[in-house]
């Protein structure tokens, strides 16, 4: 008999059940405690009780666990200081989309060989987060892979959706199931209605084909997700985050029954991907912020220890510390500034 399946498969690696992964690397109470009020003071700053800035910052991906703990230290001792004017959350990206081939991230490829040991990378991506937590510092992260929230979400305070799959319906229902608040980015034309469209499914009961805690094949029926929201990221016909954008983001948001949050990734077409911008874009939305914006809700900015980018691949012990090797970001110097410039700004909110 003629093959009609797998032919083009190679090999198919059994993973561990994501229940053996919570048993080797199980939440804390205080972890669990913490993740329950973040979520909860996200859900307030999306619904405009907290008036505190939303900043997701961090590095374009984590490739680095030393260099990504560094960062991490710095991030929580810089948001404790600023933490009754702004809700700073620390990127910690295990996924990245690819156009059409490189690294897939952490989880993909812990290695950074392309052996994609994914069974390491689910784990080392479990215990990071458990570390970023432990320094009371909240946690982001983009999921790409459907089945990857069953392994790492218990663990997340805030996630997105990305503009390359934001129209996927797969997202949609997983997004309508996650427990973390969610953002969904415009398309990479810069249009607003796959996002829109996007929020409406996730936030509406979903039944849908997943994978169980046990591991096992099954149909996931969800209640919907109701925080979820916009993340204006531009898109080929340039930036999106002027007032007039804002405005006509609020306006459709509205038109479509959903409440009009906004947040602002000051990276991507909104800085035409050049890092070092994303600090001119940041303090443009502040400025409407301050003017009397109720509906920017806050920011994504891409930051590493240090500047731009490097090439990958090459040679591990080429790379240089602190540098991202995905998108290009900003350095800590002047991570640290914008953080403590936008906390002055605000001060006119608080008063």
């Amino acid at each position: 008999m003629q093959r009609t399946s797998d032919i083009n498969v190679v090999e198919t690696r059994v993973l561990p059940a994501p229940e053996t992964l919570f048993a080797e690397l199980p939440k804390t109470e205080s972890q669990s405690d913490f993740i329950t009020r973040v979520r909860g003071d996200i859900h307030r700053v999306i619904f405009t009780e907290d008036k505190r800035f939303l900043l997701v910052i961090g590095p374009c991906s984590i490739h680095d666990l030393e260099a990504g703990r560094d960062y991490a230290r710095r991030l929580a001792a810089l948001a404790a200081e600023v933490s009754d004017r702004i809700l700073i959350v620390m990127r910690v990206y295990f996924e990245k989309p690819r156009t059409t081939v490189g690294w897939k991230g952490l989880i993909m490829d812990p290695q950074l060989d392309g052996s994609h040991d994914i069974e390491t990378g689910l784990r080392t991506a479990r215990a990071f987060l458990r570390e970023v937590l432990d320094l009371g510092l909240p946690t982001a992260t983009e999921l790409l892979d459907p089945i990857t929230p069953q392994y790492i979400a218990d663990l997340i305070c805030w996630s997105a959706v990305g503009a390359r799959t934001t129209e996927s319906q797969t997202h949609r229902q997983m997004a309508s199931g996650l427990s973390m608040p969610l953002g969904f980015k415009n398309g990479t034309d810069g249009t607003l209605g796959a996002a829109i469209n996007a929020i409406k499914a996730a936030s509406q009961p979903q039944t849908f084909m997943g994978v169980s805690v046990d591991g096992r094949a099954s149909a996931i029926v969800t209640r919907g997700n109701p925080n979820c929201h916009i993340v204006l990221r531009g898109g080929s016909a340039g930036p999106n985050y002027s007032p007039e954008h804002i405005a006509e983001t609020e306006a459709v948001l509205t038109k479509a029954g959903l409440l009009p949050s906004i947040l602002v990734d000051c990276s991507h077409a909104n800085s035409a991907k050049k890092p070092e911008l994303q600090p001119d874009v940041m303090r443009a939305v502040v400025e409407q912020v301050t003017a009397g914006s109720t509906s920017i809700i806050g920011a994504m900015v891409e930051s590493n220890l240090a500047a731009g980018s490097q090439p990958f691949p090459q040679p591990k012990s080429d790379l240089r510390y602190g540098v991202s090797i995905t998108d290009g970001c900003i350095d800590w110097a002047t991570t640290e500034q914008l953080v403590r410039d936008t906390y002055a700004a605000l001060a006119p909110r608080f008063s």
